[in-house]
């Protein structure tokens, strides 16, 4: 007679639909646990293409990505905390995440790829930190990673995969729904003003004047490091890693 084995150690069961909850609370626990003893406090993630290659088209933005992650990580290891503060977080794949994990790389730094398993493009780059190197099931779960630790966000040039990660942080910073602030570097101007007409959502009523004061632009490292540095804010009271954002909830008396 066979027996059924212990349900946590049966492959079979785990990949079911039935086990799909014990997935999603793994792909939270799991980096959970990395980060914790990689002492990871929070990240400033970089968005944008994975199709974009140093001489290609857009190429330039490859190598700007890299100096600037390369800039941010050796600015991140200056600071005086215990915890592993403003680390550089991408997606993990090729093109702009590569080019970011590369520079903090090239830094001496640790650097996180958050990859998600796809049918094609998304491979982890040979730059992330091994430590910190996780692949998700769920994009949505994933999602979470990028936006629960981040202190920062820098947007280069990207397809329907960048802009809805642009456009849920910059949702939650216009709700209000994180305690604290994300700074939003838009990098390359002229690419975001012909890719989205913000001017005409706030013509049309669909967001505020003061909505499109949750993002900056930047042309070139120098001037998105800048913007980084100052408007990261400093945590109050000792690091913590890792340093969650929380989250507002609205309490509602019944009546």
């Amino acid at each position: 007679m066979n027996t059924p084995g212990v349900a946590y150690k049966n492959a079979e069961f785990l990949d079911s639909e039935e086990a799909r909850p014990l997935r999603i609370i793994a792909e939270y626990l799991a980096p959970l646990q990395a980060f914790r003893r990689e002492q990871i406090s929070d990240t400033v993630v970089f968005f944008g293409s994975a199709r974009l290659a140093p001489g290609g088209p857009l190429g330039r933005y490859y190598d700007e990505a890299r100096e600037l992650a390369r800039r941010v990580t050796a600015w991140s290891m200056s600071l005086p905390s215990p915890a592993r503060r403003c680390v550089v977080c991408s997606g993990g794949g090729g093109g702009i995440m590569e080019a970011a994990n590369r520079g903090a790389s090239e830094a001496g730094g640790r650097t996180i790829g958050l990859n998600i398993g796809l049918p094609h493009e998304q491979r982890p780059n040979a730059f992330v930190t091994p430590e910190l190197c996780f692949e998700f099931h769920y994009f949505f779960m994933r999602k979470l990673w990028f936006a629960h630790l981040a202190r920062a966000l820098v947007v280069f040039p990207g397809g329907f995969g960048t802009l809805d990660e642009l456009t849920e942080i910059l949702t939650l910073a216009q709700t209000g729904k994180l305690a604290r602030p994300i700074p939003v570097v838009l990098y390359g101007r002229s690419y975001w003003q012909e890719i989205v007409n913000f001017d005409a959502l706030v013509r049309h009523g669909m967001i505020n004047r003061a909505d499109l004061e949750l993002f900056r632009y930047a042309d070139d490292p120098a001037s998105a490091f800048d913007i980084l540095t100052a408007e990261v804010e400093p945590e109050p009271g000792p690091p913590v890693a890792p340093n969650f954002a929380h989250s507002r909830t609205t309490h509602r008396t019944r009546g």
